[in-house]
């Protein structure tokens, strides 16, 4: 089971020099097929940001972008996004702001068909997210609850069904949830012993044990915890169980979301980040609120999910200032933790931020 070593009093780059030791020591221990392909970016891989520019947000204009961004990919990194030993391949989307600010369809529409061109049969390819009530809310589940749980033939799985977590498998921390958080201030009575389940929050197994890969479709917002809940966020936080405990404390969701995305079995199957910019928001987030968003015509990808938030932050802090809102002075703490664990660096004159030419037409559905 994973353990970080974490105390909440320890300081935050001690905490995760020992969570780096700490995960070492368990990869060495987790038995892993050996077949399995690890798609962990190297440095160099890291550097790149490839951007396609969106003549419309519609099926065909989605296509194009994602065809051309996966090629361009393929062709640096020397992986063949195809069926591997698992044949299985994951999706994981973003619904936890509602239907105003979730993954588009277009966009998931798009990534299927070219896995499908690639080998994988619809079936063979899964939706994840967190909330069943958001996930129908955003139009991946159907309103019935007797109608089969997919997205146009491809299976959804909602976290919170408690079906996709394994009891080995959860990040361990101090910190309990919000609930309890709130008994602890108000009668300090609670401790872990009486109830240790109050320090896990479970992993979405099936990214870890059922895929070949899985690729992160976020959506990119402000977040009072983060800065910004973007792909990170979408790999991470919004990907476990019991996760509000950090969305309620700004001090611990950065060294939470930097822990979770560095644990090996994560990282071994986590391909990439297609991050869509035909929303985003600058205040008010996660909660979705139309006033404060913005739209570009582009389209990205990078194995780096530290230099796709640190972009979209810019964007957000540039959006707070043109609005008149306060702006913080200080990037969010969570690029440089997600730094000094090996996520990516976010630092723009290290980024290669490559602008790929459409290669097909984006024609009207």
């Amino acid at each position: 089971m994973l353990k970080t070593c974490q105390e909440l009093r320890m300081p935050v780059f001690t905490r995760i020099a020992f969570f780096l030791a700490a995960m070492c020591t368990l990869s060495a221990q987790t038995e892993v097929t050996e077949t399995q392909m690890d798609f962990t970016a190297s440095p160099e891989l890291q550097a790149y940001v490839w951007e396609y520019p969106m003549e419309r947000f519609n099926y065909h204009g989605y296509y194009a972008g994602v065809k051309t961004l996966l090629l361009a990919f393929e062709k640096q990194s020397g992986f063949k996004l195809q069926p591997g030993p698992r044949g299985k391949v994951g999706l994981k989307i973003y619904t936890g702001s509602g239907p105003g600010l979730r993954t588009p369809h277009n966009l998931v529409r798009a990534v299927v068909a070219i896995l499908e061109e690639r080998g994988f049969d619809r079936s063979d390819i899964f939706l994840i997210d967190t909330n069943t009530q958001r996930l129908r809310d955003s139009g991946y589940l159907p309103r019935g609850i007797d109608a089969p749980q997919e997205f146009e033939g491809i299976p959804v799985y909602a976290l919170d069904s408690g079906k996709f977590y394994d009891s080995a498998w959860f990040y361990d921390s101090n910190l309990p949830s919000r609930e309890k958080l709130a008994q602890t201030i108000s009668n300090s009575q609670f401790n872990y012993e009486s109830d240790p389940e109050e320090r896990k929050s479970f992993l979405a197994y099936p990214l870890i044990a059922d895929v070949d890969f899985w690729i992160n479709l976020p959506m990119a917002s402000d977040s009072n915890s983060l800065g910004i809940s973007g792909a990170l966020a979408n790999a991470t936080l919004w990907n476990i169980s019991n996760n509000t405990r950090f969305f309620a404390s700004p001090g611990n969701a950065p060294v939470a979301t930097a822990e979770i995305a560095a644990i090996p079995e994560v990282r071994e199957t986590w391909v990439c980040t297609i991050q869509s910019l035909e929303r985003y928001q600058f205040i008010g987030g996660p909660r979705f609120n139309s006033l404060y968003t913005k739209q570009e015509p582009k389209l990205w990808l990078s194995a780096n999910p530290v230099a796709i938030d640190y972009l979209m932050w810019r964007r957000i802090h540039n959006g707070r200032a043109y609005e008149g809102f306060p702006v913080s002075e200080r990037d969010p703490q969570v690029f440089e933790y997600a730094q000094a664990v090996g996520l990516g660096n976010y630092k723009l004159e290290e980024l290669k931020l490559l602008r790929l030419q459409p290669t097909d037409s984006d024609d009207d559905e």
